[in-house]
This record gives structure tokens, sequence and C-alpha cells, in this order.
């Protein structure tokens, strides 16, 4: 017998109702909250489709992580949580309809922000195609595997905190899976409309990443998304240049030189802002500006590690 502790909402009425549900092997949390539906309360609401871990629709929170209720089995949570009491919850960083029904309007209606349509380069034709070999198909596929669950934007850290200088984990993905296809010609027209919408604001946290049901790797698609604007000469940006300042630190010397981190990264009119805060880091001994940077000795090393990553990422 498990109990499942659900977030109610009604009329702007919260409350969290709990109802016991005998479980049955190979009972999925989707079927427990079915079978409370169709057997204690009728009025509880939630979305499933397809049951198949294949539209999203399902998402819930359980014990505050996003899942799939389609997927994930009751006994399988309960031995994971070692508890028979399961909460759940709906997406976080979404405005709650009713009890697990979320609103995705607003979410669909951001996703054009990033201009997820492929423009086909002038060599195409309506009557050829776009024809493209699977070495390119390969680089994006991945991606195109996103079932718009929500899972991501639930548990992204930077969603938290503010939504709005900050587009969802799933459009950053839309907009990676376009600026990786071959057959596109304004892979720059999509790069400038994610820096627009806050791609180096990401707290780089992998909480997307770490929840997304289908391992798509919301979070590396941001980082190649970044790695795209350098190539493509769009790094005149406090983001990229925070970015490069600190490979040149660990290239240089193979340690990251924090006092001056800012002054490069922001130029020394902004940094002077934030002269209250550097004098109070001083003070404790944080931060001391005279000191000259220390080399670290196995700088060859870490280098060479510099260049590996580089060229496997190639």
């Amino acid at each position: 017998m498990a109990t499942l502790r659900i977030h109610r909402f009604v009329e702007g009425r919260k409350w969290v109702q709990d109802y016991k549900v005998e479980v049955t092997k190979g009972m999925t949390v989707l079927e427990a909250l079915i079978s409370i539906k169709e057997h204690q309360d009728p009025s509880l609401s939630f979305t499933c489709s397809c049951r198949s871990s294949i539209c999203g629709a399902c998402a819930v929170r359980v014990n505050g992580n996003a899942e799939l209720s389609c997927e994930k089995l009751v006994s399988d949570l309960i031995a994971r949580y070692q508890t028979e009491i399961l909460t759940i919850e709906p997406l976080g960083n979404f405005r709650v309809i009713r009890d697990l029904i979320v609103d995705w309007d607003p979410k669909y209606a951001r996703i054009k922000k990033v201009k997820p349509v492929v423009h086909p380069k002038d060599e195409f034709s309506a009557e050829d195609g776009c024809r493209q070999s699977p070495a390119d198909f390969d680089k994006y596929k991945k991606y195109a595997g996103c079932i718009l669950c929500g899972s991501c934007v639930s548990e992204c850290n930077k969603n938290t905190l503010n939504q709005k200088d900050f587009l969802d984990p799933f459009a950053f993905v839309k907009a990676e899976r376009i600026t990786a296809d071959s057959r596109d010609k304004d892979t720059e027209e999509h790069l400038k409309a994610v820096l627009d919408t806050g791609l180096w604001r990401c707290f780089n946290c992998q909480e997307c990443t770490a929840k997304c049901p289908k391992h798509l790797d919301p979070a590396g698609a941001i980082e190649k998304l970044k790695a795209a604007t350098f190539k493509y000469h769009l790094d005149d940006n406090v983001g990229a240049r925070h970015a490069k300042a600190i490979y040149d630190d660990i290239q240089e010397s193979g340690t990251l030189d924090e006092s001056k981190l800012n002054i490069k990264s922001e130029g020394f009119f902004l940094a002077g802002l934030r002269a209250p805060m550097a004098l109070r880091l001083m003070r404790v001994g944080k931060m001391n500006p005279l000191e000259s940077h220390p080399v670290n000795p196995e700088v060859k090393t870490v280098a060479a590690i510099v260049k590996a990553a580089e060229k496997e990422e190639e």
C-alpha cells in the first residue's frame, strides 16, 4: 500500500490531499493517478495521452523531482526514497491551472523567440528537397528527440529565480537543433536570437540535464550554443568575455586569477561599481590585488588537458 500525497489546486484554493493506493506489480505513477480518479476522487485533475513516454503530457514532480508519471514505477520510487509516502506536485516554474495541470501556452509562445525553423540554403529546391549526409544528421538528431515534457523547466534554478530574462532549457535545445543543422543558412540569426533571450545567464547547475527523461543534455546544448557564438564572432558581451577570461587564465597560468576576472569581463567602469564588495573581500583576506598571480607548476599538464578536451569536442 502506498500513500500519494497530492497537491491540489482548484479555483485559487490550495491544499494537500492523501490517497491510499494498493500497489500492484508494474504500476506506474500515472496508473496510480488514474486509479484514484476512477475509484476514489473523480475531481482529481491531471494530463496524460500516449502512456508510452512519447508525448510528455504526464510529467509531474514526485518527492521534489520532475518525472514522467507514465514510466516511473511506484514500487521503484518507494525503494528509492525509502518511504511509502510519495508527494505528487505539478511541475515547477509553470502557472498551475488545476491540480497537476499546468499552463503551457506561455512556454510555447517563448519557443518562437529562438526562431526554431530551418531556413533552407539557396542550393536546395522544392523539387530536389534538402539532402543531408547521415554524419550531418547525427550532429543534431539527439536534440530532435525533445518531447516538450517540461521536466527541464521544472528543475531549472535560473527559471525559478527569474523567467523574464532567460528562456526555458527546452527552447535552447530547439535552438541548438536548428543551429547544428547543416541545411540551415541563417545560423547567425538563430544565435543572435538566443543571445537576446539569456543564453549566458544559465547557472550551469545541470539540473535540466539530470532530470531530462530522454537524456538529451539541455545544459550541453546551451554550452554548444555558447561555443557557436565565438565561431560567428558574437562574443561582445559580458558572458562571452567572462568565459574567455577564464580560458586565458587557465591556459597561461593553470589557475584562475579572480582578482582581475571582473575587469576582464565587464571592463573597468562596471567592475569599479563593485568596489565596495572588493573592499570587503580584501578586509577578510579573500583578495589581494597587489599580490602576484602564481603559476601552477603543472601548467603544461593543464594546457595539455585543455587541448585534449578541445580535440575531443571537435
